[in-house]
């Protein structure tokens, strides 16, 4: 080593002392500043899908249903959500389900803004083989008559609500998915914007478009950025997701609320829809080979510190094929689900008097 080498070395070390001095070491707060704190978590609306259980028919049907369901976690909800198909047969006959003014009503009177779920189906379902509805009889104006009667409804109705279209598609269970039921790839955005089209025309701009897949924590489902409409034609991005754990309709692992939602939520404020808010559409918890209460308040934990593109969340409480949803089954997991969402950053029935869409993230 020559004389110059130590000197050289000794001068390099005073350099990175002092650029660490000012500038701050990578991972290290520089000298005499402490390290900022994290942002504060932003509000989050929070509500429900709630079936019949508590009073026997399921909200916005029966608000006692909703004022039941806030009573028991001490909270009034932000969002409410229901569900229609296009089509419905009872018995023998059949007709086209009519914008349900008089349900958004009900939740709007309540405080909360609506949720709805608009599936280009028939019901009831026996498969996801639907022939009468498939992609292409959306996209080549089969149905044309009525979405536009409906989205003239939705517009003199003229107060903001959440449309969720055709959802979960990266799967294989609904008639609308790609490669089932006769559905070709590409078809799926084609038919989503056609009827947002539709929407556009007749002036029914008061929808909020929610666009939600599956959770996909196994990498196993459709990609999702071939069946992403566009950012022009989505408002707000979506997950929906289930801890089945080990039941006797779909016998699963236990999986903690991150297996079932990092994954899809990384693809999302990454890859897709990287400007969207979020919102949870659809998730819930059995417990069935796990701890229930647990897993609601790990979730609460992880939610505003790993998840802050999340801004909606809406709990499953409904019985579905004997499964064990809802929160009020155990008094251990309602009393943590009680306590997570008391937080202040959810927010409660305050939005009676909502205007403008779409509809922002709550302040």
């Amino acid at each position: 080593m020559s004389r110059t080498e130590p000197r050289r070395l000794a001068m390099a070390l005073v350099l990175f002392a002092l650029l660490a001095l000012l500038f701050g070491a990578p991972g290290v707060a520089a000298a005499g500043k402490p390290k900022p704190p994290p942002p504060p978590p932003k509000p989050v609306y929070w509500g429900a899908w709630i079936g019949n259980q508590l009073t026997g028919t399921g909200a916005p049907w029966d608000m006692g249903a909703a004022n039941r369901f806030e009573e028991l976690v001490g909270k009034g909800m932000s969002l409410l959500e229901f569900s229609s198909p296009f089509e419905i047969c009872e018995g023998s006959s059949c007709h086209f389900y009519a914008f349900p003014g008089e349900a958004m009503q009900n939740i709007r009177a309540h405080g909360s803004i609506p949720f709805f779920s608009w599936g280009a189906e028939l019901a009831p379902r026996i498969s996801e083989a639907q022939p009468e509805f498939q992609l292409a009889d959306v996209i080549e104006g089969r149905y044309d008559g009525y979405i536009a009667q409906f989205a003239t409804e939705a517009r003199d109705w003229g107060q903001p609500f959440f449309l969720r279209f055709n959802w979960e598609m990266n799967g294989n269970w609904f008639p609308w998915a790609e490669g089932v039921n006769g559905n070709a790839r590409g078809q799926y955005v084609a038919a989503w914007r056609h009827l947002h089209d539709i929407f556009t025309a007749v002036g029914a701009t008061n929808a909020t478009w929610v666009w939600c897949p599956f959770a996909d924590g196994k990498g196993k489902l459709q990609e999702l950025r071939s069946i992403y409409p566009g950012n022009g034609y989505v408002d707000w991005a979506c997950m929906d997701g289930y801890n089945w754990g080990k039941n006797g309709v779909n016998p699963q692992r236990w999986k903690s609320f991150g297996q079932l939602f990092d994954s899809t939520y990384e693809q999302l404020t990454k890859k897709v829809a990287r400007r969207k808010p979020i919102v949870l559409a659809e998730f819930a918890t059995s417990p069935n080979g796990g701890h229930k209460a647990l897993w609601i308040k790990n979730m609460f934990e992880k939610l505003p510190r790993e998840y802050p593109r999340v801004r909606g969340l809406i709990y499953f409480d409904g019985l579905d094929r004997g499964v064990d949803w809802p929160i009020e089954s155990s008094g251990s997991a309602l009393r943590a689900f009680a306590k997570g969402i008391r937080k202040g950053i959810y927010a409660n029935n305050r939005f009676n008097e909502l205007v403008g869409s779409p509809i922002r993230p709550p302040r």
